[in-house]
């Protein structure tokens, strides 16, 4: 069965980043294709006697928008398996990227460059919902871009759900591209401790003293049973990756110790998370 991946997004959050590492995996990458012409390289990848087995074409914006989500639809009725990587990134970050190449949007003709970004993110909502996995590329560098799709693309997990655990600071933001959102911030703050102030949740002293709450234990026993409900069906759905984020005030210790527990979680019921601290060096 051939294998597509759809790599869309926004202009300026690393599509082309993206279509590099998959090339460097072994896929056969097509950049910026019009999605009328999806149904043609289907065509030609079926057909028998073809060799070329994972292809990942990146969708472009521009005039195309309004075509891209009938041609998804299409692709997936021919029965290939397809799936859809959604580049994110913050409004500050992506003017930030136009800044720094002078390079116009692609969307921007004589409107600011904030607008176009605008349009464009609402133009993309339905496809971005459809989306198997999204990747919040605010805070990421090309390399950082690269071992987060290598990670997310080459691990093996034989429940058929990849997982992954993130815990953040909400003075930072919440995280752009995860499925289930824990706040923390009902447990006592370390923060407020003097001697656990300057250390964060890596740490033993943290570590013992958040998880030496009642209301901790409480807490991982209640959510260690929605997972137990939640995962099972993910799974049956064909839900493919799943990102549980955690966050606390500054991301540095509740949150911290929570991600590494509830990673411990999803360990204990066959899953093989990766655990990401955004923000506990900020």
């Amino acid at each position: 069965m051939s294998e597509f991946l759809i790599i869309s997004g926004l202009s300026g959050a690393g599509r082309s980043q993206a279509a590099n590492t998959f090339e460097d995996l072994g896929w056969f990458v097509i950049d910026n294709l019009p999605p009328a012409l999806i149904a043609k390289v289907a065509e030609l990848v079926q057909n028998p006697g073809s060799e070329t087995e994972r292809v990942a074409l990146a969708m472009g914006t521009g005039a195309y928008l309004d075509d891209l989500t009938p041609a998804l639809d299409h692709l997936r009725s021919t029965g290939a398996k397809v799936k859809v990587l959604f580049l994110e990134a913050s409004d500050e970050a992506l003017l930030r990227r136009y800044e720094n190449t002078r390079r116009r949007h692609p969307l921007a003709d004589s409107e600011r460059v904030a607008d176009a970004i605008a349009r464009e993110r609402a133009a993309l909502d339905e496809v971005k919902a459809a989306a198997d996995v999204v990747v919040d590329t605010s805070d990421l560098n090309v390399h950082q871009l690269r071992d987060r799709l290598l990670e997310l693309f080459t691990a093996e997990d034989e429940s058929g759900l990849q997982t992954s655990v993130v815990s953040f600071g909400y003075k930072h933001g919440l995280p752009l591209d995860v499925d289930l959102v824990f706040d923390c911030r009902f447990l006592p703050n370390p923060h407020w401790v003097d001697d656990l102030r300057p250390l964060t949740g890596r740490d033993a002293p943290v570590r013992e003293y958040v998880l030496g709450q009642a209301e901790t234990g409480e807490f991982l026993r209640r959510l260690d049973d929605l997972l137990g409900f939640l995962l099972p069906n993910f799974v049956k759905e064909g839900k493919s990756y799943l990102s549980i984020a955690v966050g606390c005030t500054g991301g540095r210790h509740r949150s911290v110790v929570l991600a590494d527990e509830i990673a411990r979680l999803l360990s204990a019921r066959g899953f093989r998370p990766t655990v990401l601290h955004r923000d506990v060096d900020r």
